[in-house]
């Protein structure tokens, strides 16, 4: 089977990254793996194995649809793509959907489409006039695809609710963590020895991005948790377009002794380790990777009620996403001492993880 996958994800070109791992499990169950990823420039086309990766590097976001089709056209001819043996996979039933639905409609290859986000979630359509269009292109492009895969059983049950006109039920997969590897790791450094001026460390870690992640409610919380606890830290590791923003807003709030932002790092499993506290302020997620990894390092959790959040955690520690209150209350009680661990993690090997996800993609010949 030859699969070409669509995608988002730059950080596919950083072999060391997570994601350029789980990309190199993928090609072993494939004959070859061909991936287009959306890129403004500076991403270099690879060769590994039998994986193949090339950028769009467009002029600008608007370009992307055109670019990838472009250069998918080019691969299916010259590397015989044909619909008796290949697949092509979606990141999103978007933009990169989009670029799918065309492509199966000029070569009639088979077309999964994934989801990754919740973004059938009342407050998706909020973020901007770009999301609420995506809503619309995804109620088109769905009852195209042979195949929908999601991250959690809640986006399944949306679709349900909604009436999407599948080919198929989706098949239920989330993105694979090696929680045993998470477990065994030992901590590279202790965040309490770095930052030891502080007897109580909040940690987030999270992409940038307003409004989805909801950054601003954990910092208008401390405001009030610092009167009674001055020595509270809350760390915000990631990187986004929001950045600069919420460091205004910092400063705005006079809390840049309490409150410091580091830099997106491949490590965050010694951060998780050492902190306190893993807190989680999402309006919505697909399923919620940083709150497994956070279990799974055995951190205190407190999230909204997204993705896998309910699954993992006591109703105790999920605070309402439009609440300040009811996040500094159980703020409070965490530092504490007050709050419940975590429900016992449910995992698969990575074996059968990869066995299901190629049958995913077979699912859809």
């Amino acid at each position: 089977m030859k699969v070409l996958m669509i995608s988002r994800d730059r950080k596919i070109g950083d072999r060391n990254s997570e994601v350029a791992m789980r990309i190199a499990s993928y090609g072993k169950f494939v004959e070859e793996l061909y991936i287009i990823v959306f890129s403004k420039g500076g991403f270099q086309d690879q060769h590994f194995n039998n994986i193949f990766l090339y950028a769009t590097n467009s002029r600008s976001k608007w370009f992307y649809i055109f670019d990838a089709y472009r250069i998918a056209k080019r691969v299916i001819r010259q590397h015989h793509l044909e619909v008796r043996n290949s697949l092509i996979t979606c990141q999103d039933p978007f933009e990169t959907g989009a670029v799918g639905y065309f492509l199966k409609r000029k070569f009639h290859i088979p077309l999964q489409l994934q989801i990754h986000v919740d973004f059938l979630h009342p407050y998706f359509k909020k973020d901007s006039f770009f999301d609420r269009m995506r809503v619309l292109m995804a109620r088109f492009l769905l009852p195209h695809a042979d195949g929908v895969r999601v991250v959690h059983r809640r986006i399944a049950e949306s679709l349900k609710a909604k009436s999407y006109r599948l080919k198929s039920e989706p098949i239920i997969l989330p993105i694979f963590i090696d929680i045993e590897k998470i477990r065994s790791t030992i901590p590279s450094f202790d965040l309490h020895q770095k930052y030891h001026e502080y007897n109580f460390i909040i940690l987030m870690v999270s992409r940038l991005v307003l409004p989805q992640k909801n950054i601003t409610l954990a910092i208008k919380s401390m405001s009030e948790v610092i009167k009674r606890h001055p020595k509270t830290l809350l760390l915000i590791v990631g990187d986004g377009p929001a950045r600069n923003y919420l460091e205004s807003m910092i400063k705005d709030y006079g809390l840049e002794d309490n409150i410091k932002i580091e830099r997106w790092t491949n490590n965050v499993v010694s951060y998780y380790k050492t902190t306190d506290l893993f807190l989680l302020t999402s309006h919505y997620e697909g399923y919620g990777m940083t709150l497994v990894e956070a279990a799974a390092a055995g951190c205190n959790i407190l999230s909204t009620d997204v993705g896998i959040a309910h699954d993992i955690l006591p109703e105790e520690n999920i605070f309402d996403m439009d609440s300040i209150r009811d996040l500094e209350e159980k703020l409070l009680k965490a530092i504490k001492g007050e709050l419940l661990p975590s429900n016992p993690l449910k995992f698969i090997t990575k074996e059968n993880y990869l066995q299901r996800y190629k049958e995913s993609w077979q699912n859809c010949l």
